[in-house]
């Protein structure tokens, strides 16, 4: 159910509709238990007048929402709500003031109880007006679904992002899955998947507005929507994706898909845009709005769809922000790297990879330009992407490709390991996420990193230490980098028994290490001469990490 509430007398941006929010009893690596008063909320849609609470309970209680400018004093409230057990609800604040911090508060009783009980306060922030300084922050891949991400790295991430006191935070994709069984996978196991990520959210999406990004992993794409039209992973997934996690449609704030789908769907909220403070936020959706005619696409074969590409133009070229941000799981949706891609196909216009022939008049009739060449004209500052689950970053004609790592790589190099020869620049090892930092006269773009606190006890890491950081504008100081990748020289290559390293400079509290290609252990050393007689046949890749330093070369042991 859908509830609405007015403070003042401003104006309604947000129109009536009927859509729902979440509690989740279970998680996927283990089962969470939940008292009776336990609550979990998803703030979403923040406009400058409106918010939306997603709330559900335990059990079935009576509920009412306070809320004000000043903590502790809630100067207006909502009705009483009747709430039923595992029925989510959503409630919508509106009229607020713009440019305001608030703070609410909810309370509740159960049935039989006479009196409220209160939860703790917390808080919100309408749109930020040009000239206000704000700070969002982005994560992409948590992957818990399939193991590859970990539950307690996981909450340590979510920790520092709420630290930052963001306005807002987005994940860019495959945060929920699971696709690998997309033709017999239920509506009751992608039930499970989407509200299974509530109770880490819900740790600080109650007072950080949340934006989901859709990956390769959510299933929504055309190809599987047009399987067993009515009953399939792309259309169930969407719709609990939609019942859990309020995201934008078009209502005046937010500009974005205007379609209406069938089966229950009506707006898929995949595709939005909007303005906070200096800077235009644009979020595209890779694989729905006759993205995919495969499961995979490649080539030219992948399209972003000329509905969605056509909103994307007008929305940049309409624009008047200083600041212009873009979100996507990834530059045409699969594949692996940034910059390299972002030269190819519809995105860049040329055939193939490092290829010369620019065949998009052919390939794209009527269409204006490639996607790059449309953010170059627009001056959009960075591109923001996931799918490779590391840390990189690439320019490429004045823009920033910023690929968002893992936020719960407990190994710190899943990425690394795999994906970090797609990049040309600046790839890191790592778990954490993006912080950005906007002010009138500059962004500033930081890595903050996340350990687990077993991996700082050597004291050559502390948990949230910013891995890699760059402006944009003028902040008073030029663009750094705390932690940049630096090159070694690594012999012979291919190798047979012996392994050489040299550094370009001397390095305090060396460690080397030895992973084979699945990223596991091999050898640790501190010396740059290394015996691998006992590695068997294979790829292997050695990182050398120490005070300010890090590198990691790919070898051959071949005997």
């Amino acid at each position: 159910m859908t509830t609405q509430f007015n403070n003042t007398k401003h104006r309604n941006l947000i129109p009536k509709r009927t859509i729902f929010a979440t509690l989740l009893l279970f998680i996927s690596l283990k089962p969470i238990h939940i008292s009776a008063q336990t609550n979990t909320i998803v703030l979403g849609r923040p406009t400058d007048t409106s918010i939306t609470i997603s709330i559900q309970f335990s059990k079935d209680v009576d509920y009412f929402i306070e809320y004000g400018t000043t903590p502790g004093i809630y100067a207006k409230s909502t009705p009483t709500i009747s709430h039923k057990s595992i029925k989510p609800d959503e409630v919508d604040l509106h009229t607020l003031y713009p440019n305001t911090q608030y703070y609410y508060r909810v309370n509740y009783k159960l049935p039989g109880a006479t009196s409220f009980s209160k939860e703790p306060e917390h808080h919100f922030h309408t749109q930020r007006p040009t000239g206000e300084e704000f700070t969002f922050t982005i994560e992409a891949d948590e992957h818990l679904y399939d193991k590859k991400g970990v539950a307690n790295m996981y909450k340590i991430t979510l920790a520092n992002q709420a630290k930052d006191n963001p306005d807002f935070m987005l994940s860019l994709g495959d945060i929920f899955g699971d696709d690998h069984n997309p033709f017999t996978i239920t509506s009751a196991e992608l039930d499970a998947l989407h509200k299974d990520y509530r109770p880490f959210l819900g740790a600080i999406t109650h007072s950080i507005p949340f934006y989901v990004c859709l990956g390769n992993h959510e299933g929504e794409m055309d190809y599987y929507l047009l399987k067993n039209p009515g009953n399939n992973l792309a259309l169930n997934a969407t719709l609990w994706r939609k019942y859990y996690y309020p995201n934008p449609y078009p209502n005046g704030f937010y500009s974005g898909n205007g379609d209406k789908e069938p089966y229950g769907v009506e707006n898929p909220e995949n595709y939005y845009a909007w303005k906070w403070g200096d800077a235009l936020f644009v979020v595209m959706d890779v694989y729905r709005d006759q993205c995919d005619s495969s499961a995979k696409p490649g080539s030219w074969s992948w399209t972003l769809g000329l509905p969605q590409y056509t909103w994307l133009k007008n929305t940049l070229e309409s624009s008047t922000a200083k600041y212009k941000f873009v979100f996507a799981h990834h530059v045409s949706g699969q594949g692996r790297g940034a910059a390299v891609q972002a030269k190819l196909y519809e995105w860049g216009g040329y055939d193939g990879k490092g290829g010369t022939n620019y065949n998009f008049p052919n390939k794209r009739p009527g269409w204006a330009k490639p996607i790059h060449k449309l953010f170059v004209d627009n001056g959009v500052n960075v591109f923001f992407q996931g799918h490779d689950h590391l840390f990189a970053h690439e320019i490429l004609d004045g823009i920033h490709y910023q690929e968002v790592p893992m936020p719960s790589d407990s190994t710190y190099m899943i990425g690394k390991l795999a994906n970090a020869d797609a990049y040309t620049s600046d790839t890191l090892d790592g778990t954490g996420h993006i912080r950005v930092r906007v002010k009138p006269s500059c962004v500033t773009v930081e890595y903050i990193k996340a350990y687990l606190p077993k991996d700082t006890l050597d004291g050559k890491h502390h948990n949230g230490e910013i891995g890699f950081s760059y402006t944009i504008g003028n902040c008073g100081t030029s663009s750094t980098t705390s932690i940049s990748e630096t090159t070694m020289s690594v012999y012979p290559n291919p190798a047979k028994d012996k392994l050489i390293i040299k550094l370009p400079q001397a390095v305090d509290q060396l460690n080397i290490n030895i992973f084979n290609a699945l990223g596991e252990l091999q050898i640790q050393s501190q010396v740059n001469e290394i015996d691998i007689s006992q590695l068997k046949n294979g790829l292997y890749y050695v990182t050398a990490k120490g005070v300010n330093y890090s590198a990691t070369q790919k070898i051959i042991v071949q005997k």
